[in-house]
């Protein structure tokens, strides 16, 4: 039987929340997992906790509809099996909740389009061909930002990458409460990962790890066998010298550098120590421990995700009662900007 703590209903502004959104547009990958879902798991403790799989986020660009049921239901098993307690957490998925639409066309008007232009996500995800990109692309950080102000979030962990539209966040929250008189949106705040290290591909040091990459080879998925991450290590690109003595010759082998920060990230060890274990070692000396470590990091969350896939009746049910949960929260603020802004809603 799920069970929700009430706190989750009934927090005050005094309270901190916290809201975060995943994409269910592929496979979750170590950089996800490293990056966001290991802090996911230890904010619950300390904040009032919402984290949403986006799906309506992930339809900017076209996705196979069973794919994407498949996809939604892989991001919460991976949530479930990494230490996201569903009864201390609300954790849904976006399109269950109508107050996120609702709100985000409500935003849209107080949006302005000098705003939107000016966010260099668009025009990297639309590349050279912009003009046949979906308007939902163009305009989906305001529906970002309506998924935080729907939850009065106080804090919202973001990379480098998202800094932009959580400020955007903000400005719109901003100039609504200007516009109405008020100050009804709280103005969320950036919590920056506790790691500053991003993850970068096996196959390119300067590229960050992506699952939309052209090679299975440049990224570990979170599903991976024992046999495929050992494989993926040992293909990983690298060059032709012993391992680095100091942390500043590391930095100047990127595909090394990488490597490093992954061992560092899964063991916990200060990457200078690492430096120092490994220093002028054989590279694949390195390879295979670093293969041990994240077999031993993957395979426990690999297996229970496994095991919680082959009940979807489950993972259906528990996407619907955060659903409700959310709904709970998100139905009062969207009827209270109604109010605001003069529209009769009885």
């Amino acid at each position: 039987m799920l069970e929700w703590k009430t706190k989750y209903l009934d927090y005050n502004m005094s309270d901190k929340v916290i809201f975060s959104g995943v994409q269910p547009s592929g496979e979750i990958h170590i950089g996800n997992y490293l990056g966001a879902i290991t802090q996911f798991v230890d904010y619950q403790t300390d904040y009032n906790s919402i984290f949403s799989i986006v799906d309506l986020h992930a339809i900017t660009v076209w996705q196979d509809p069973i794919a994407l049921k498949n996809s939604t239901r892989e991001v919460l098993a991976i949530f479930l099996a990494s230490g996201l307690d569903e009864s201390n957490n609300i954790i849904f998925n976006q399109s269950q909740v109508p107050e996120h639409t609702q709100l985000a066309w409500i935003l849209s008007c107080t949006s302005r389009i000098g705003w939107l232009n000016r966010m260099t996500q668009f025009k990297d995800k639309a590349g050279k061909n912009k003009e046949n990109a979906s308007v939902g692309l163009y305009t989906y950080p305001i529906l970002m930002a309506a998924d935080i102000l729907l939850y009065s979030a106080t804090h919202v962990p973001v990379g480098d990458d998202q800094k932009q539209h959580l400020e955007l966040a903000r400005d719109i929250a901003h100039k609504f409460n200007t516009d109405y008189n008020n100050d009804f949106f709280r103005l969320p705040e950036p919590l920056m990962t506790k790691s500053t290290t991003r993850i970068m591909s096996l196959r390119d040091g300067s590229s960050k790890m992506s699952k939309s990459d052209i090679s299975e080879y440049s990224r570990i998925l979170m599903t991976d066998s024992n046999d495929q991450i050992s494989l993926k290590i040992k293909k990983a690109r690298t060059d032709s010298l012993k391992m680095p003595n100091t942390s500043k010759e590391a930095k100047s082998r990127l595909e090394i550098n990488n490597l490093l920060n992954i061992y560092s990230a899964c063991t916990n060890l200060d990457k200078e120590m690492v430096i120092e274990n490994f220093a002028s070692k054989e590279i694949s000396i390195f390879k295979k421990d670093l293969s041990e470590v994240l077999i031993k990091t993957i395979e426990p969350i690999s297996i229970k995700t496994n095991q919680l896939l082959k009940d979807t009746t489950y993972l259906d049910k528990v996407l619907s009662i955060g659903a409700s949960k959310a709904r709970e929260i998100a139905s009062k603020t969207i009827s209270k900007v109604y109010d605001k802004i003069g529209m009769i809603n009885k």
